[in-house]
C-alpha cells in the first residue's frame, strides 16, 4: 500500500471536536459529517483537500472524545494517511478500526511542512517528502494491522476473513 498528496498540517493536542465538531454529530451520514471536516481549525481544509493528500499533526492528535467519527470524517474527506508524532491511543484504535493509515513518526511531523507533497509506503513506514527529497522512517503497522487497513476497516476485514 502506498499514498502521496498534498500535506495539511495541524499542531499539538488536535481533539476529535476540532475534527469534527459535535454540533454536527447528529447526522451519521459520512460525507455530509466529513464536510465540516476540520472547519474549526481550517476553514478552508474541506475546499482544499484532495482525494489522497496526506495530514500532518503534532504530539497526542486525535485527542478528546472518543467518537469514531473523528477518523472517519478524515478518511472520508479523501485524506489517504495521517502522520503525526504522537495519537490519543482511542483515536490510534478507531484509526485502524475504519481503514485510515496513521504513523507515528516525530522527525517527519517536524520537517514537513504544509503544501509539501509527500510519499508514504505503508509497508515499509518510508516517508519521503518529495518536496525536499527528505526520507524519515516510521514503524510499519504488523501484516495483521496492514490487512485490516487493506481491507477498509476491521468490520470489512473479518467479513472477508482477513484478519490473520
Amino acid at each position: 500500500m502506498n499514498a502521496q498528496g498534498t500535506v495539511h498540517k495541524y499542531p499539538d493536542n488536535v481533539d476529535t471536536d476540532v475534527i469534527i465538531p459535535a454540533r454536527y454529530l447528529n447526522s451519521q451520514d459520512a460525507k455530509e459529517l466529513a464536510a465540516h471536516c476540520m472547519e474549526d481549525i481550517d476553514p478552508d481544509f474541506v475546499r482544499c483537500v484532495q482525494p489522497g493528500d496526506i495530514m500532518v499533526g503534532g504530539w497526542n492528535f486525535g485527542c478528546g472524545s472518543s467518537r469514531e467519527h473523528a477518523p472517519l470524517v478524515i478518511k472520508t474527506s479523501g485524506v489517504a494517511c495521517v502522520i503525526a508524532k504522537s495519537f490519543a491511543r482511542i483515536f490510534y484504535r478507531n484509526a485502524i478500526n475504519i481503514g485510515l493509515p496513521i504513523l507515528e513518526c516525530p522527525d517527519a511531523a517536524d520537517a514537513i511542512t504544509a503544501g509539501d507533497t509527500v510519499a508514504v509506503d505503508f509497508d515499509t513506514g518510508l516517508i519521503t517528502d518529495t518536496t525536499t527529497g527528505r526520507t524519515f522512517q516510521a514503524q510499519p503497522f504488523p501484516e495483521f494491522i496492514q490487512n485490516i487497513i487493506r481491507a477498509g476497516g476491521l468490520m470489512a476485514s473479518i467479513r472477508a476473513g482477513r484478519t490473520k
